[in-house]
């Protein structure tokens, strides 16, 4: 589906219903474009090709969508490759952006009922903050800092269920010690695909800012240091993260050596215990046919109060060193 809005430098934007109007208000001055495109079909991605002249290695990075965050300059045009959250780490839609001076093309997915990218609310920004900037490189750092705004939502999530697994690590019940480790090792995958998708995105803006971008004039630069800021902030909070993931891991398997050591210490005591009660019985027990204390009158009842004695002070024993 594609959907075009035209941005003249005085006035308000207009929407455009005939594509075939493109063509014409791409010739005109003082006006910038927008074409949003999601879900291209192959009639969408030859459209925008024929129209804005794009090469034929982005054309093949549209087929194929999954490349890294990036951006590539071309004799005519820009392309850079983003990814917007939903709020969830693992849920990361591409955001394909083309600029040249007086246009810009977004191709995206629009992933079913998950809003992504809310375009509305970036065009809404824009035109509300447009003034004197009415240009592509304006237009790229409000969607940006969208995208960027994206990422803090979604590590708010993975901090609640680092704070929730942190909870469930140092709690009572430890009896689903299998379903919290696969939650730590999903939840390590999910920051390492995040990590992927997200700090690619840091060379992307030092790129820009260094001015090697030639549709993104001199005049945003200060914009893009700001998205660059969000994105440094987002990278140390990822790390942090990723480091405290580390140690609830490791914390998890000190609890269950602990959980193992006060299982083998009650094995231990209570091995101990019947010890004394086996040892007694297994030396009468014996076949010899010389043992004095078989012919006693009260033997049978003497051999089993020592095992009673023995036993009850093992127990005792063991009880006040907190073994069991």
């Amino acid at each position: 589906m594609l959907h075009a809005t035209v941005f003249p430098d005085e006035g308000d934007l207009r929407r455009v219903t005939d594509h075939a109007e493109i063509s014409d208000l791409l010739a005109e001055q003082g006006c910038l474009m927008w074409v949003d495109v999601t879900d291209p079909t192959e009639d969408d991605l030859q459209l925008i090709q024929a129209e804005f002249g794009l090469h034929p290695l982005v054309m093949e990075d549209l087929r194929h969508p999954g490349q890294r965050p990036k951006i590539e300059r071309y004799e005519s045009h820009a392309f850079l490759v983003a990814y917007a959250s939903d709020g969830n780490p693992n849920d990361l839609t591409e955001v394909d952006v083309l600029l040249a001076e007086g246009w810009l093309v977004t191709v995206r997915s629009a992933q079913g009922e998950t809003v992504c990218l809310d375009v509305d609310d970036i065009e809404k920004r824009f035109e509300r903050t447009r003034s004197g900037h009415t240009t592509a490189g304006y237009l790229l750092y409000t969607i940006l800092d969208a995208v960027v705004d994206t990422y803090f939502d979604a590590l708010d999530s993975t901090e609640d269920d680092l704070e929730q697994i942190e909870s469930r690590i140092f709690s009572v019940d430890h009896t689903h010690e299998a379903a919290l480790q696969q939650e730590l090792l999903a939840l390590r995958r999910e920051l390492l695909l995040f990590r992927r998708r997200v700090v690619p995105l840091r060379e992307v803006l030092q790129t820009i800012l260094r001015q090697e971008v030639h549709p993104i004039g001199e005049d945003v630069q200060r914009y893009y240091q700001d998205v660059l800021d969000h994105i440094l902030r987002v990278v140390d909070t990822l790390e942090t993260q990723r480091e405290l993931l580390g140690n609830a891991v490791d914390a998890h398997l000190a609890v269950v050596n602990n959980n193992m050591n006060e299982i083998m210490k009650k094995m231990t005591s209570w091995g101990a215990i019947l010890f004394g009660a086996a040892l007694i019985s297994g030396i009468y027990g014996m076949n010899f046919a010389n043992m004095p204390e078989l012919h006693l009158r009260y033997g049978y009842y003497v051999a089993l109060g020592w095992m009673l004695l023995m036993t009850v002070s093992l127990y005792v024993w063991f009880k006040k060193k907190g073994w069991l």
